[in-house]
Parts: C-alpha cells; structure tokens; sequence
C-alpha cells in the first residue's frame, strides 16, 4: 500500500516538537518493543521478579550499609563511656577504701578516747564516796578486758563491701561491749560506814550493782576490823550528768 503525503510542512513541525522527549521516547518505544516481543507471560514474570529481587537487594545492602556505619559511630561513643565510667568506678572505689579505712581508725581512736578515763572515774567515785575510817585494799577488775575496735573492724569492713550505706553505718557503730566488773576490798571500824559506802557508790553515775560479796572480822594492828569485798560494774553515764573543763598547759 503506498501513502502520500498530501502535506509535508506539517510533518516538519510534528518533528520539532518531538525533539525534546526523544530520549524517553526512545526508551519508551524500546520497552513497549520488547514487551510486545514477549510472547511468553512466565518469561515476562520472571523478569519482572529477578528485576524486584535485583531493587530489593540493592535496597537492603543500601540499608544495611547504613546500619552498619551508625552501629560503628555508636560502639565508638559506647566505648569511649566505657572508659570513662571505668575511671570514675575506680575513683569511687578507692574513695570508698579510704573511707572505710578512715572510719576504722577513727573507730579505734573512739575507743581509746571512751575508755581512757574509765578509771579515773572509777577511782574519782570510790574516793568521794568513802567514808571516815575506813581504808581500801585493793580495787581491781574482775571481767575479761573488752577486745579492742581493731578486731571489729574486718566484718565491718567486710559489711562495707557488701551492703553500700548500712556498711558505713556499722562500722560508725561502736561493738556491744562486756560490762566492766569491779572488786573492791578494804577494811572498815564502823559496820554503818560500810553501808553507807554502798550507798554512796550505787548513787554514782559511774557505778551500778553493787553487791557485798563477804565481810570478816580481822585484826589489825592490835585491833579488831570488819574486812568486807564488794562487787560492783562500771556503768556509761548520762551525757548530761558529765562536766568537761578546759585544760591548758603552760608554754615551756
């Protein structure tokens, strides 16, 4: 069949105009062409599906590769926390060594300071409260000697180690120690002075229990005196029964 073209100006234009979507239309048609090749719709959908597998691989590498950078920025700033919340874990750890090991000093230090003068006391007491014309023979302690803060200090410490706040608080607290026993033996004229020294140091704020263990006529110089033992224990005064001083040494 032959055509004519009755026009051919128009023809001219037409092509012009086409001039600026030649490339997508060269593509388009080369598509449409072997898409109208196919003949066989399996051929066509298997294509089609290595095409998608192919964009889903693509994709995913992409977002994988992504991750993996973002990962990497993260295990850096991770690691650098890491080291610096090490540092500040063993700063604190030696912090808290030093100061259980202050607070076991000080410990004993309290305990020194609290028994140095348990024996002034006692003696202070026994003196005021004995009466005319009797003497003593002896005063001396009866209990075993307390055991010192520095053995206490280990569980204290071990309690440290393994209960943070309450660890502190027990080694600040002083141990439960045994009551100091005394026994004071002397020798009296007058069996109504001997009661009275009863009296008088059971009223002390530094002495409770006291209990005559034995009494005896003995001679003393020629004389016939009541020998009598008592049996007493130290108490911890009230804080407010205690009067301190200020002490002041001259300069040498």
């Amino acid at each position: 069949m032959i055509e004519i073209n009755l026009v051919p100006g128009a023809k001219k234009v037409r092509r012009k105009g086409a001039g600026a979507a030649g490339g997508l239309g060269a593509l388009g048609a080369l598509a449409s062409g072997a898409v109208a090749r196919v003949k066989d719709p399996y051929l066509a959908a298997a294509v089609g599906s290595v095409a998608l597998a192919a964009l889903f691989v693509g994709g995913t590498y992409v977002s994988q590769t992504a991750r993996e950078v973002g990962a990497a920025d993260r295990q850096e700033l991770a690691s650098a926390d890491s080291a610096r919340f090490a540092i500040i874990l063993k700063e604190r750890a030696s912090a808290v060594a030093q100061r259980d090991s202050v607070s076991r000093q000080l410990q004993i230090i309290r305990s020194i300071d609290n028994e140095r003068f348990i024996w002034p006391h006692v003696m202070d007491e026994v003196s005021r409260a004995l009466p005319p014309y009797t003497w003593l023979i002896a005063l001396e302690q009866t209990s075993i000697a307390a055991p010192g803060a520095a053995a206490a200090a280990p569980a204290d410490t071990a309690k440290g180690k393994a209960n943070g706040r309450a660890a502190a608080a027990a080694v600040d607290t002083a141990p439960a120690r045994p009551a100091l026993k005394l026994r004071v033996v002397g020798n009296t004229v007058d069996i109504q002075a001997l009661t009275r020294f009863m009296k008088d140091l059971e009223a002390s704020p530094f002495v409770q229990n006291v209990t005559l263990d034995k009494s005896d006529l003995v001679v003393v110089d020629g004389k016939e005196v009541t020998q009598f033992q008592l049996d007493c224990e130290y108490q911890a005064p009230d804080p407010a029964a205690i009067r301190t001083v200020s002490v002041s040494l001259p300069a040498r």
